[in-house]
């Protein structure tokens, strides 16, 4: 029975951010009423909605009354982040749960938020995508040939531009199986990279770079520190273990240097806000901000406010991006298809006016 429990655990899947989220947020209300951590996580397991949410609650609970303590419990499950357990393995040790929990709850909340506005600004574009190309393919594939019947029932035949586009929807014609095919692979092979951690470390690398997205995801990573410095400088922790724990959630690698950079410099004597300017992980403004919080004390809400910002400024960024992708495509839709009929049409008038005369 144990094994076969080890197994299913091992094939379990990393909890989303909206359901981390959820399960923190239920968690720091039981603490908050006065229950204790095991006898709420059995309620939550009789009132999970789905039998894999219940399965992995019962696995918490059944641990917990093995004797192991709630982290432990909680890795044991095998479906909740590294960082997260460390986290609450420091509120046991403080006896902070209920303020880690809850710091928990806000930036998952901000993680899922910020992956919502991804998709939402993906998905638009994607679909136009597609509906300029399936457009460009029913001109070239089922159009152009009915035109080419005309002209060859005229004695002519298509040349230049015409033909060659001709030429492309007989190709697309004839091989379609095999190029959709090609991108259902294309497809899988994205998915897959998504799925993997070394994947998505190459992709958040090319996105760090391309020249369209570089600036967006800079400051989403930002967004992201100032959100983990928040919630770890919140439930009791020092800055090295804040900045330590950081360097853990944070997938950028340009950002992950910096902080190891970041790191040495205060292990040579040097304060955090000094090297957080000299590394230029928030821009100027910002940078300023978090040095002044360190003076007065409140660090930990100029962080949480930073990241509520950075959070505001990536969805306008987002929404400005989206309304320029939007017109941009419609323009080069408007541009192909009316490539593609003057390309026929021209020569077709010509031939009538030369009937005529």
């Amino acid at each position: 029975m144990t094994m076969k429990n080890t197994s299913g655990k091992n094939k379990r899947k990393q909890l989303s951010a909206s359901e981390m989220a959820i399960f923190c947020a239920q968690m720091a209300m039981i603490l908050k009423a006065g229950i204790i951590v095991a006898e709420g996580v059995a309620v939550m397991a009789a009132d999970a909605p789905n039998a894999e949410g219940r399965a992995i609650l019962e696995d918490v609970r059944d641990s917990m009354e093995a004797g192991e303590s709630f982290a432990d419990a909680l890795a044991a499950a095998a479906c909740f982040p590294p960082y997260m357990i460390d986290m609450v393995r420091i509120g046991e040790r403080a006896g902070k749960l209920e303020e880690v929990l809850a710091s928990l709850t806000e930036y998952y909340e901000r993680e899922e938020a910020l992956a919502q506005n991804l998709r939402s600004a993906v998905t638009y574009p994607l679909v136009m995508i597609t509906m300029m190309c399936l457009v460009v393919a029913v001109l070239l594939i089922k159009v152009l040939p009915v035109f080419n019947e005309m002209f060859l029932q005229m004695d002519r035949e298509m040349e230049g531009f015409s033909l060659a586009l001709l030429h492309l929807g007989q190709f697309l014609g004839r091989w379609w199986p095999v190029i959709l095919g090609a991108l259902a692979a294309l497809a899988l092979a994205f998915a897959f990279l998504r799925a993997s951690a070394g994947g998505r470390l190459a992709l958040g690398r090319f996105w760090s770079r391309f020249f369209l997205t570089r600036s967006l995801m800079a400051r989403i990573a930002s967004g992201r520190f100032a959100s983990a410095m928040a919630m770890m400088l919140q439930s009791g922790m020092d800055t090295d273990e804040a900045l330590d724990m950081t360097g853990r959630v944070v997938e950028q690698e340009d950002l992950r240097r910096k902080i190891r950079e970041c790191q040495a410099e205060i292990e040579g004597g040097r304060s955090l806000a000094e090297v957080l300017e000299e590394k230029q992980i928030f821009p100027g403004l910002y940078a300023k901000m978090v040095t002044v919080g360190f003076k007065t004390g409140v660090v930990d809400e100029v962080m949480g406010k930073l990241a509520s910002r950075m959070d505001t400024e990536v969805q306008n960024n987002l929404n400005r991006l989206v309304a320029m992708i939007e017109p941009t495509l419609v323009v080069i839709l408007s541009v192909l298809v009316g490539a593609i009929l003057l390309s026929v049409m021209l020569p077709l008038m010509d031939i009538m006016s030369t009937l005529g005369a």
